[in-house]
């Protein structure tokens, strides 16, 4: 775990209570760019992200408070410059808004448990869902599966 999430009170990989901090604690334990994509519903340049080629097998999290969103084998290239998803990792992983932003009709994506601004789905993505999920990189963290494995048995084991 690096210093900012030992910082971060509320990240955790297996704690799934809902997170409610008001912005001002949030502005306090997350990232400058974190902070400005997850909270401030920014969104990080095309092509900039560390995850958009990233091939690796594991699990993608809310970088703000650690909720499990996406598994790779639903990662796709889709040429759109943002990390792409064709589901989320549970139906309750992510929350779905009405955006009418920049004169747009969209849907934004938030983390189902603090609520943190992920990105939009949009309904051009490959089978079997048709949906395409482009997030933010900055608002992920990735996770090996085999260190994802280990984390998920030692959840089972104090449970």
């Amino acid at each position: 775990m690096d210093s900012t999430k030992k910082n971060n009170p509320v990240y955790s990989q297996s704690d799934t209570s809902k997170v409610e901090i008001t912005d001002a604690e949030w502005k306090k334990i997350l990232p400058e760019d974190v902070y400005y994509i997850a909270r401030q519903k920014g969104t990080e340049r095309p092509w900039t992200s560390k995850y958009e080629n990233l091939k690796e097998k594991g699990t993608y999290y809310c970088a703000a408070c650690g909720n499990a969103l996406f598994q790779s084998d639903t990662k796709f290239e889709s040429g759109c410059g943002w990390p792409s998803f064709y589901q989320p990792i549970s139906k309750t992983s992510i929350i779905y808004t009405p955006d009418h932003t920049h004169g747009m009709e969209r849907v934004e994506v938030q983390c189902g448990r603090c609520k943190a601004h992920l990105g939009h789905v949009f309904e051009d993505g490959p089978p079997p869902t048709g949906l395409r999920y482009c997030i933010n990189g900055v608002v992920l963290d990735f996770e090996k599966a085999k260190e994802a494995e280990k984390t998920y048995n030692d959840k089972s084991k104090k449970e």
